[in-house]
Parts: structure tokens; sequence; C-alpha cells
């Protein structure tokens, strides 16, 4: 089995010698490396290389699990990638090893944990997104425009017949989303009066 390391510090001045030592110490016959990168970005050059170096029965090794990322659910879906190849994974701190039947329980549990950590987000954001809802708070987007300036731009539009294309210039939408603006705002003028404006 090819052993393929891989290390990872978050800034320039850490040093890589640690790390190293003990992916060579292991057995590892190649090793890339990231400096200076942040664990929470998994499209590194380092780690891309080693994982292009794995071939079928390889082993990707690792000093510590959080040297491969931060995320755990990020983690689970690197490794899983790795099984689907053929390939296995190895952390030395942790001394979990995909390739024994014990390595394999462990990964199995922490991957149920980041299905739980999901579950758990999206349940929170759910949550936070109804207690806004219920203090009034809009959800959502951020609108181009603000109803004044909506008005004051159908007032220009309407009324001093200036062209939608310079009034939506002032206020730095494209002429399409100041139309459509327009539009929302007469449906909601004429649901609320017998008169209506004229469409844009």
């Amino acid at each position: 089995m090819k052993l393929v390391g891989y290390a990872r510090v978050s800034t320039v001045e850490q040093n890589l010698d640690l790390q190293i030592s003990a992916l060579r110490a292991a057995g590892c016959s190649a090793i890339f490396a990231d400096q200076g990168l942040s664990g929470a970005d998994f499209h590194r050059p380092g780690l891309r290389k080693a994982l292009r170096q794995l071939s079928d029965d390889g082993m990707l090794v690792v000093w510590r699990l959080d040297r491969l990322g931060r995320s755990l659910v990020d983690l689970i879906q690197t490794v899983n990638g790795l099984s689907k190849r053929g390939c296995e994974f190895r952390s030395l701190t942790e001394k979990i090893d995909t390739s024994s039947s014990g390595g394999r329980l462990l990964f199995h549990v922490m991957g149920a944990m980041a299905e739980f950590e999901r579950s758990i987000i999206s349940e929170r954001t759910k949550a936070g997104m109804e207690a806004a809802r219920a203090r009034g708070s809009r959800i959502g987007r951020r609108p181009s425009m603000t109803m004044k300036q909506m008005e004051a731009a159908r007032r220009a539009i309407e009324i001093d017949l200036e062209p939608i294309t310079e009034v939506a210039a002032i206020y730095g939408v494209h002429p399409k989303t100041l139309g459509r603006l327009l539009r929302e705002m007469s449906k909601q003028n004429c649901s609320q009066s017998a008169t209506c404006p004229r469409q844009l």
C-alpha cells in the first residue's frame, strides 16, 4: 500500500517539520503540504496534489485530523471520496485507520455526528427565521430600493416623463429591476385602492 502524507499549517510563520517527520516515520513515500492556508478551505493546492497522487490501494496519512480540515462534514466527504476510489485514510494522533474494522467503525460514528450537526444547524436556522418573522423582521435579501426611492422614481417616470434608464442609473439599479419593483408597488397599491396607476 502506497502511503501519501499531507501536512498543513495555518500561517507562514508556523513550522511543518514536526508533521513531516511524523509522516516520514509512518512510512509515507510522498508528502505534500500547504503553508499559510486555513483548514476551512478544502480546495488547497497541496491537498489536491496529495489526492491526485493516490491510486487504488493507496492511503492518505495526516498527523492530526484538523490538519486535513476543520469541518467535520467536509472531512467525512473527503474520506468517503477516498473510499470510493479504493483508498484508505489514517490520522496518526487520533489513531484512526480506515483500513481496520475499528477505524471504519469510528469513522462511521463521526459520520453520524456530522449528520447530527447538519440537522441541528438546520433546526436552529429555521427557528431563528420563525422568531424573526414573529418580531416582524424581513427575511431574505435586502430590497434594492426603499419605498421612498421607488415612489420618487415612479413620479419621475410617470409625471416628469424621464426615461426609465436614466432614473434607474440614478438609483444604481438595472432598468429591468426598477420596472419590476414599480410593477410590484403598483400591484400592492391596487390591492389597497380602487384606482391603479399606469403599468410600466
